[in-house]
């Protein structure tokens, strides 16, 4: 199983970095439709089996594009945050380097009030990204939830620090296409490493020298 995992892993960075089939496509803000989204890689294009894009509204569609570019964010950091915690085991500064085993048990054994503080720092986090992206509750009906504000690009909350998004908007769909590749083998992976450690009890880098 985890060699298997390792190959499509490789085979998905090569993928994640080729250049998008952009054409004469622009990414705008205020057109958001299944034919003109950044992330279709040939041989797959615009890959939907079960039909989610035809039967979703231009809202719906940025809701989805939305939660997809957020977990795929979140699953990079959990794939580097598996690899390098196991990797550091017994000699990190952190907790008296207390906390050992596979990257699954990790959590149990961080203290309560640290995890306090964790919790909080992901709540910080999560209402920034909510203030960016979506309406107030206040200012929209309750049949209408997670409604996002009308000139918000799914992704785009502001955050480039190193100033690295293009002005160009092909380069920045060529761009998006990479984050969301990246993003998408990031959550293959890490779902992966969650089954591996969960069915052998085994870290991760355990796994390349047995």
């Amino acid at each position: 199983m985890f060699k298997l995992a390792l190959i499509s892993a490789l085979a998905g960075s090569a993928a994640a970095f080729a250049p998008a089939q952009t054409g004469a496509r622009s990414t705008s803000l205020n057109s958001f439709s299944a034919d003109d989204l950044p992330g279709a890689l040939a041989p797959m294009g615009f890959f939907d089996p079960l039909g989610f894009a035809e039967k979703a509204d231009e809202a719906t569609l940025k809701r989805y594009r939305e939660a997809e570019v957020t977990h795929g964010r979140v699953s990079m950091l959990a794939v580097i945050g598996f690899l390098v915690g196991e990797k550091v085991e017994g000699s990190s500064f952190l907790f008296d380097a207390s906390i050992s085993g596979p990257a699954i048990s990790h959590p149990g054994q961080v203290p309560p009030g640290w995890a306090a503080i964790i919790i909080a720092a992901i709540g910080f986090a999560e209402l920034q990204r909510a203030k960016a992206g979506f309406v107030d509750p206040t200012e929209t009906s309750f049949d209408n939830p997670g409604e996002l504000n009308a000139d918000y690009y799914p992704g785009d909350i502001g955050f480039d620090p190193l100033g690295l998004k293009p002005d160009d908007a092909e380069e920045l769909d060529i761009m998006i296409t990479k984050e969301l590749q990246n993003g998408r083998l990031a959550m293959l992976a890490a779902a992966g490493f969650l089954a591996q450690e969960a069915v052998d009890g085994k870290g991760i880098l355990e796994h390349f020298s047995s």
